[in-house]
């Protein structure tokens, strides 16, 4: 009989298809099974218990991803990050509460996908909070049904979800807004085009003169007053603090207690109280 882990390997990878039908024909496991395996890899460790809680659990998370499908996310993506969230569950479940994985797992599985929808609808974060993530989905729902929304729905929506009508509709304007290619649209060679792109007015501060120029000043003026701090330490600190922070090959704790012949918290005493005098010099 092959392990979980064989399964594992040998299921497709590069047809969304063949993946689903290959979960899917996964056998379910008993509540029975379900909490030996549990309590095996609770008390034992034994990974091959959770990973055969993964496999039998698989199917469950494709059947989440496609409540997720209208975001315009891949599939494959989209059920990768419910995997991971699968396996974060199984890692905490313990089988002594007496209800069964799926229940508790599908909190994790949700979770990994919702903040793969965030980081990935915009390449500007559209929702931060707690609070503007629940608007953030129950307000793509209610646009769907309703289309741009009058005073009288946003009202609505707004006291539904406990946020103010502003909320709502500087929500549905991030919705509604697009990610602007940078140098404009490819197949548009004409100046009005290039002039309303990013790239018409962004500058790059890179390789400006002035910039260049200042930010060298800056680097001067700090090593030198590191330099003016460090000749306020005593010889000791001051080559610990250079062993320890400014070699190439930084010293660690024990090397240096073996070099001065005293215990590592010693040396790391030393260190933190010459790192504040240090900053309280570099400040004044």
């Amino acid at each position: 009989m092959a392990t979980s882990k064989q399964l594992m390997l040998a299921l497709p990878t590069g047809n969304l298809d063949a993946y689903c039908q290959a979960v899917n024909s996964i056998p379910l496991l008993t509540q029975v099974e379900e909490q030996e395996l549990a309590r095996r890899y609770r008390e034992h460790d034994d990974l091959d218990a959770a990973w055969q809680l993964v496999m039998a659990h698989l199917r469950f998370v494709v059947r989440v991803a496609r409540g997720y499908a209208g975001y315009g996310l891949a599939q494959g993506d989209l059920i990768q990050e419910g995997n991971i969230g699968l396996m974060k569950a199984v890692k905490r479940f313990d089988p002594s509460l007496g209800v069964r994985l799926v229940s508790f797992a599908v909190h994790w599985i949700r979770a990994e996908m919702i903040e793969f929808i965030l980081r990935n609808w915009r390449i500007v974060k559209v929702a931060t909070t707690k609070a503007q993530r629940k608007l953030f989905f129950n307000l793509r729902g209610a646009k769907k049904r309703l289309g741009w929304l009058n005073p009288t729905e946003v009202d609505t929506v707004a006291d539904d979800l406990g946020v103010s009508s502003d909320s709502v509709l500087e929500m549905e304007r991030r919705l509604s807004a697009h990610d602007p290619a940078f140098d404009g649209l490819a197949e548009a060679d004409d100046e009005d085009n290039f002039s309303s792109s990013p790239a018409a007015y962004l500058q790059d501060m890179r390789f400006d003169p002035a910039t260049r120029v200042e930010a060298a000043e800056s680097a001067r003026q700090n090593g030198a007053d590191l330099q003016h701090a460090l000749e306020n330490l005593d010889e000791r600190s001051r080559a610990i603090i250079t062993e320890r922070w400014l070699a190439d090959e930084k010293a660690t704790l024990q090397d240096l207690a073996a070099r001065y012949r005293v215990s590592a918290e010693r040396i790391r005493q030393i260190e933190k109280a010459a790192l504040l005098k240090l900053r309280t010099a570099i400040k004044s």
